[in-house]
């Protein structure tokens, strides 16, 4: 049987998850930084080939930043 304080715990937790599932405020953070994604793409794409080791190199200590934290 449960008891009172195990009830109140789960319709709590039931409340922070429903508000949570609820909350879109976060979504334009992650929309906004897709969108950055993809223009760094297609930019990457059309620089010259002289230029695009520096670029490499530019991702490569990002990726490796990344992996390491």
């Amino acid at each position: 049987m449960m008891g009172l304080e195990e009830r109140e715990e789960r319709t709590t937790m039931r409340t922070i998850l429903q508000a949570l599932w609820r909350n879109e405020e976060g979504q334009d953070l992650i929309e906004y930084a897709l969108i950055c994604a993809a223009v760094a793409i297609i930019v990457a794409g059309f620089l010259p080939p002289s230029i695009m080791p520096s670029v490499d190199t530019i991702f490569s200590k990002i990726t490796s930043t990344m992996a390491l934290s």
